[in-house]
């Protein structure tokens, strides 16, 4: 089959992903062709789109032939030689964990996966739940608040800023630089020159290096410092790399889950008064639910390597494969009543950390407690949290994103 366009799909708009026309587009894929063709003279000529639950975990974990590296995992990224896109600040591809392949994945993130150790992870829960408290204790008396800035953001900025090690009072600093990163087409957080923020970020996190030479603690940047596995070590850019990729995945995509949860919850009282009152048995069940209803990715890209098919489209080698995992995560197929927001669905096998394979997100398990902790704290000391307005979105067809979402509340 060769490629064929359907009246109406676009889905290089994130105007459309901010009024949610997304989901309209992505059941009719789904149905009609969910390997779609969408043409964009502006990134390239245009890429496949894989919609199909099942699709999108054969495509993830097949690394040999759907590669991150070759075009890095952007729809507008890859279009030029290493170093010659004149609209790049950077390249990412090789030396980011999220654009690299096997083997040099596989030897990355086994030097950053001791950073994200279970023991690491659980010594770091009993201080998160702390501050779950404390970010309640400083709203609860207001009545009010921009529940994004004020709630939503606070426990991953904090749980990421303990792990990387930096101080507290520098945590909006993540916030500030993680908005400018992603949200490229929001008039909000647009930068005229990205290069600016990389170049803040770099400077700090290389003076953050440079104490932790001095002064070894137990976060991860002492940690990456020194690991090493068969005598390789991490080199300045990777680590600055990674650092970065911390900085925007470890508070954006927790934050904007943080926040869909919460609306879906305040939309469907039901549900809501549910977990309130069985917040210890179905809070497990619940997360997994806000995860899918979210899928803060809103999708990842991969390149073609060779000559393929799926579903029997034919792919060329070079094309641009993209993987939507808001779509797969409301497939019909796999998940009954899949515009129903459930808190007890299971299973669930949602996709919001990615199908599985090498590329499987590195905080899955921090991400959960992050969640189930603030969460916790919220139906069990504000009983009264109520919607005082609409959501505002960012304009983005990448991150699945809520800017700002004002509540109010009965103070206590």
């Amino acid at each position: 089959m060769g490629r064929t366009t359907i009246e109406g799909i676009d889905l290089n708009d994130p105007e459309r992903f901010v009024r949610l026309e997304h989901h309209q587009m992505f059941t009719r894929l789904r149905a009609e062709d969910p390997v779609y063709w969408q043409p964009d003279d502006l990134k390239g000529g245009g890429y496949w789109n894989v919609v199909k639950h099942a699709d999108l975990i054969e495509v993830n974990r097949d690394t040999a032939t759907f590669s991150s590296e070759l075009g890095s995992t952007q729809i507008q990224s890859g279009q030029y030689p290493i170093g010659e896109d004149p609209d790049m600040p950077f390249d990412t591809r090789g030396v980011l964990m999220l654009d690299m392949d096997p083997p040099k994945h596989t030897r990355y993130r086994l030097l950053v996966n001791k950073g994200f150790t279970p023991r690491m992870i659980g010594l770091i829960e009993q201080a998160l739940r702390h501050r779950a408290t404390v970010i309640v204790d400083n709203v609860i008396e207001t009545g009010s608040a921009d529940f994004v800035e004020n709630i939503a953001a606070e426990l991953p900025l904090q749980a990421i800023a303990e792990i990387m090690g930096v101080p507290q009072e520098d945590r909006r600093l993540m916030f500030e630089w993680s908005n400018r990163l992603i949200g490229a087409d929001d008039p909000e957080y647009a930068t005229d020159d990205v290069r600016d923020t990389v170049t803040e970020l770099y400077l700090y996190v290389n003076n953050l290096a440079a104490e932790r030479r001095n002064d070894p603690r137990d976060d991860i940047v002492t940690k990456l410092l020194n690991s090493e596995i068969d005598g390789d070590r991490l080199s300045e850019l990777e680590f600055d790399m990674f650092m970065l990729l911390l900085t925007v995945a470890g508070n954006e995509t927790t934050r904007n889950a943080t926040a869909h949860g919460m609306y879906a919850l305040l939309m469907h009282p039901e549900q809501l008064e549910a977990l309130r009152n069985d917040v210890d048995g179905l809070m497990p069940t619940a997360v997994d639910e806000i995860l899918r209803w979210a899928s803060p990715v809103l999708h990842f890209r991969r390149t073609a390597t060779a000559d393929t098919e799926i579903r029997g489209r034919r792919i060329a080698e070079g094309d641009k494969v993209v993987m939507w995992h808001i779509s797969a995560n409301r497939d019909e197929e796999v998940f009954d009543d899949p515009y129903t927001f459930d808190i007890t669905r299971s299973p669930n096998p949602h996709v919001a950390f990615g199908g599985g394979g090498p590329h499987y997100c590195l905080g899955a398990n921090l991400a959960r407690m992050e969640l189930r902790l603030i969460l916790t704290e919220l139906l069990t000391r504000i009983p009264d949290l109520q919607l005082a307005g609409e959501p505002e979105r960012l304009v983005s067809n990448f991150i699945g994103g809520i800017k700002h979402l004002p509540v109010t509340w009965t103070p206590a």
